[in-house]
């Protein structure tokens, strides 16, 4: 068990990646978070959805349907760009076990779900959208301090102030590294406050989910730039692409669909 310290702050922290033992099994923290941070997405999720006047059953009916394809969408989207460490080993694609899950994959297998679902019932997709936009903010707030128990996700080497000094097993030295992890928790967080005051002032359905897409594109891209485990397309991060799309996505929208609101509103 390797210690994280925050030598600039005066922290240090011991902890074990495994939780506690059940049944023989091993629990771990990263599960555990990411497991809460989910718990409480929902949560958040089926207030705002009795807010709104959406039925919580339908919402949990999303929920249930979009939850699974996530988890594929999530490893699809890992596997394909980086498939140079999977094509000759075909049976670890399924091995989700092992770790490679990309929170774009995710969403984005998620939303399509979700579009599907609400097309043959029905339902209005953006106001959908606005809900599932609170609950991604939260569980990417609290899903990114499973990447800290883990030491992963971090970025490059730092002398600032906040530095975290990790092992890192391809150098098998210490380092001080961005804490990327926290930059991306507070994003968010920040964007939350934000977003959850303002949503009773929203002017349109899907302006809520619009302003998650731009606020997070705008701080992952930055964010992105710092890690050292990105995905590649060539000599580009692919994250930082799909960050670049969701800003442009959001700002177009939000700018398009202000145009058509009637002028005295």
């Amino acid at each position: 068990m390797q210690s994280i310290v925050f030598p600039g702050l005066g922290l240090e922290f011991s902890i074990n990646i495994v939780a506690f033992e059940l049944f023989g099994k091993s629990i771990y923290w990263y599960g555990i978070i990411i497991s809460t941070g989910f718990l409480l997405a929902m949560v958040i999720a089926t207030k705002e959805a009795k807010r709104v006047g959406v039925a919580p059953e339908t919402f949990m009916d999303i929920v249930l349907i979009a939850t699974p394809l996530a988890i594929i969408g999530a490893r699809i989207y890992y596997v394909i760009f980086n498939w140079s460490t999977y094509k000759d080993n075909l049976s670890e694609i399924i091995a989700i076990w092992h770790g490679g899950l990309a929170i774009y994959g995710a969403i984005i297998a998620a939303l399509m779900a979700a579009v599907v679902y609400c097309r043959i019932k029905g339902i209005g997709i953006w106001k959908i959208f606005d809900i599932a936009a609170l609950g991604f903010l939260v569980g990417q707030i609290i899903g990114r301090w499973g990447n800290f128990i883990n030491q992963e996700a971090y970025g490059s080497e730092t002398m600032l102030p906040w530095r975290m000094e990790i092992f890192d097993v391809q150098q098998q030295a210490r380092i001080a590294v961005h804490p990327t992890f926290l930059y991306e928790s507070l994003w968010n967080l920040v964007g939350f406050i934000f977003i959850y005051m303002y949503r009773k002032r929203k002017k349109f359905d899907g302006e809520i989910f619009l302003l998650y897409a731009s606020w997070y594109g705008l701080g992952r891209f930055w964010i992105e730039g710092l890690r050292t485990d990105s995905l590649y397309i060539g000599v580009f991060r692919v994250s930082q692409i799909v960050a670049a799309l969701s800003v442009l996505f959001g700002a177009a929208l939000l700018i398009y669909f202000r145009k058509k609101m009637p002028k005295d509103s």
